[in-house]
């Protein structure tokens, strides 16, 4: 009996770290520095911690501000490229139009 004593700790040991995915010492190290990372990106779209629904509000809105503003930047650059593009398909289309 004594030996089923000692294997015991260690079976639940090994049951943990087979739980977690590794030691508990390394798991936490690993979660602290997943967690550092990804709060520096958050912040970076603008996330606060203390206020979390406000900053996804902010973060849909600014999307959906960004979709807009990119449909005007689309429509510019095709306004501006057709005062070029377009008189020379037409002038083109004329020069090479069949002689009668």
């Amino acid at each position: 009996m004594p030996d089923d004593v000692r294997e015991l700790p260690a079976a639940r040991s090994d049951n943990l770290t087979r739980l977690l995915g590794g030691t508990p010492l390394s798991v936490a190290v690993r979660l602290i520095l997943l967690s550092i990372l990804v709060g520096v990106v958050l912040s970076a779209v603008g996330f606060d911690p203390w206020n979390i629904i406000e900053s996804i509000r902010r973060l849909f809105l600014s999307i959906w501000n960004l979709g807009f503003d990119a449909v005007n930047w689309v429509w510019r650059y095709f306004l501006l490229g057709a005062v070029i593009v377009i008189p020379i398909w037409l002038i083109t289309r004329i020069m090479n139009s069949p002689k009668r």
